[in-house]
């Protein structure tokens, strides 16, 4: 897709597999993690802060509440991967405080930039207007009730992620290279928990990344691994679900990658709500690209998206076959087998198994 102008994110590289492509490309992989200077403001404005004064007020309310919308989802979702399940009122009081602290009450004459440790802050230590709007009836009752809502966002200003999500956005993303990403890779001493928060993090902050860009041009987010960020809970899938639904509005097309369906049916108990959103992912995509698998798995691919028995033959077999090859079920026509050939340059970099080789 580069050669046809388009440009690419990968927003979290967990093992940092994609930075050899990158630095083929001409660009430098943004690292995330011990050592690195690199900093990335979970509720950044992104390109809503510097467009803001030429839209009209009614843009601007209907812009500045869907990036509202979409931050509470996220604090909700860090919240509940510590084991905390947000309320409404979490949510209500949530909206109430990024308002204040964006600055949305001044007239919408400017945004001010905000970071979560801002948003722990007023909880923390909240005003008497802050309390009368949102209906408590002294400070003590607010600050009884949103405990644990402080609490798990002051953990996660202090835990294994200090400091990559809770400061100023200190880099820029090149939008004239062809592909760029965000490598996870440091993180992996951190554990699994630390990673699905820090993917949770990015799918956010690229989607604001890549919204509303003035240059018309249509951009690709990958996002590797997602199934690690939707076992955080029930607010991580739903916020990955709404990222992903937005993406259809706003001009992006987004890659989820997944070894099996069972990474994505995996993400809570048998029939919970978790589990019913994930399905409807899979569903959700347009065109799906599936590799050689074993029996098993192409059984539980047929039952996710219907395939017929000569679909399913050529997954186990014609794929398995050789490296490269794979069933392409495009909307709802029949699918394609495809082989993709690369030249040898393009093998050296696309070697994603590298790595894998090296560790044995």
């Amino acid at each position: 897709m580069m050669m046809f102008g388009f440009r690419s994110l990968i927003a979290g590289d967990v093992k940092g597999e994609y930075s050899p492509l990158v630095r083929a490309m001409g660009n430098t992989p943004i690292a995330l993690g011990r050592g690195s200077p690199a900093r990335l403001n979970a509720l950044d404005l992104g390109p809503l802060r510097s467009r803001w004064n030429s839209w009209s007020v009614s843009r601007q309310r209907e812009e500045l509440a869907g990036v509202l919308g979409r931050w509470v989802k996220l604090l909700v979702a860090l919240a509940d991967a510590q084991g905390y399940e947000p309320t409404v009122t979490d949510e209500a009081v949530l909206s109430a405080v990024l308002r204040g602290l964006v600055g949305i009450g001044d007239g919408y004459t400017e945004l001010r930039p905000i970071t979560i440790p801002d948003v722990q802050r007023v909880l923390a230590d909240p005003d008497n207007v802050l309390c009368e709007t949102t209906r408590f009836a002294d400070r003590r009752q607010f600050l009884d009730a949103l405990r644990p809502m402080t609490d798990a966002l002051g953990n996660l200003i202090s835990g294994p992620l200090a400091g990559l999500f809770d400061e100023e956005t200190n880099i820029r993303l090149d939008w004239d290279a062809p592909v760029q990403s965000m490598d996870l890779s440091l993180l992996r001493s951190r554990g699994d928990q630390a990673i699905a928060v820090a993917l949770t993090c990015l799918g956010s902050w690229s989607s604001m990344a890549t919204d509303l860009q003035a240059d018309g041009d249509i951009r690709i987010v990958v996002r590797d691994e997602m199934w690690r960020q939707m076992r955080l809970g029930l607010r991580a899938v739903q916020a990955a679900d709404s990222e992903l639904r937005l993406s259809r509005i706003e001009k992006s097309i987004q890659v989820l990658i997944a070894h099996k369906p069972s990474d994505l049916m995996s993400v809570g108990a048998a029939g919970s709500q978790e589990v019913a959103i994930a399905r409807d992912l899979i569903a959700l995509c347009s065109t799906r690209v599936l590799l050689g698998q074993s029996t098993r798995v192409a059984d539980e691919l047929a039952e996710a998206l219907g395939l017929s028995e000569r679909e399913q033959e050529v997954i186990t077999g014609w794929a398995m076959d050789r490296q490269g090859r794979a069933l392409w079920k495009v909307e709802n026509a029949p699918g394609y087998k495809v082989q993709t050939v690369l030249s040898g340059a393009e093998r050296l970099v696309f070697d994603t198994n590298a790595q894998l080789r090296q560790a044995g």
